[in-house]
């Protein structure tokens, strides 16, 4: 059974340490992502329908809104990951586009030093440290990944230059959704509203963000999700309502596709890193 053995919620973004054996299914993050393996078998993990094996020595990073999934290779026992959601507010301060973490490359080897540090940080994580601890080792971990990413010469660099929102119809169609996102919405009323037909909507929609509007609706309900289970001590089943979900299975389905875990296991390990 996957279960999450650390999660810290902090201004950085998320930093968590999960034993995972189950697959999820395709999702994006609004953060950056960074995946390290640190015990237990390989998995493999697709980024953008391109699929990387991700072990002991290696690296897979994510872009902002990438479409990706996780594959165990042992459903039985699973494997350790040292997974990291980088908000791009506080990777570069001084500008709101998200574009500015854009890792160079989606899979790298990792050098000695990378590892070391990989491995430092995961205990802290583990450790529950303080805020000022952690956030300092992050920022070093990050930064080192960000450049190892982009200094590799000997592969065809990964990163894509996303293009910006241009069209009116679609950046509607996201404050739409953006308002008030939940299970309940229905992307054709979207679409109508936003004015387009349902296949110029979703063509126009993937040629302007780089994922499908369901995907992109998924990624606002999971971030509701994982603020309210975090943030508040609100009940799950009370969640799930507020979310639009007709059933707290129905959420449970969803939110364990999404994360690999249930909602509860999820909010039992997480802790809020305060200053």
């Amino acid at each position: 059974m996957s279960r999450a053995l650390a999660v810290f919620h902090g201004r950085f973004g998320r930093a968590t340490v999960y034993q995972l054996n189950r697959p999820f299914n395709v999702h994006a993050h609004r953060e950056g992502h960074l995946i390290f393996h640190v015990g237990g078998t390989p998995a493999q993990i697709d980024v953008c329908a391109h699929r990387h094996l991700l072990t002991g020595d290696s690296v897979v990073t994510v872009n902002p809104w990438e479409p990706h999934n996780f594959l165990p290779t042992d459903m039985a026992n699973g494997a350790i990951f040292f997974v990291l959601y980088v908000n791009h507010e506080w990777f570069a301060p001084d500008t709101a586009n998200s574009q500015n973490l854009r890792f160079g490359r989606t899979h790298f080897k990792r050098t000695d030093a990378l590892e070391k540090h990989i491995r430092r940080t995961a205990a802290l994580v583990c450790g529950a440290p303080s805020l000022r601890s952690l956030d300092c080792e992050l920022r070093q971990l990050i930064d080192s990944c960000y450049e190892e990413s982009w200094r590799q010469p000997e592969a065809v660099q990964e990163a894509r230059a996303a293009a910006a929102i241009t069209d009116f119809r679609v950046r509607k169609s996201i404050k739409l959704m953006s308002e008030s996102p939940g299970a309940e919405i229905e992307l054709d009323s979207i679409a109508r509203e936003s004015g387009l037909s349902r296949p110029h909507f979703y063509r126009l929609f993937r040629t302007q963000t780089g994922v499908t509007p369901h995907l992109y609706l998924n990624t606002l309900i999971m971030e509701q999700a994982l603020d309210a289970l975090v943030a508040t001590e609100t009940p799950i089943a009370d969640i799930s309502s507020d979310l639009g979900f007709t059933s707290q299975s129905g959420f449970t389905r969803f939110f364990a596709a999404n994360v690999g875990m249930a909602p509860t296991d999820y909010r039992r390990a997480a802790k809020v890193l305060h200053p």
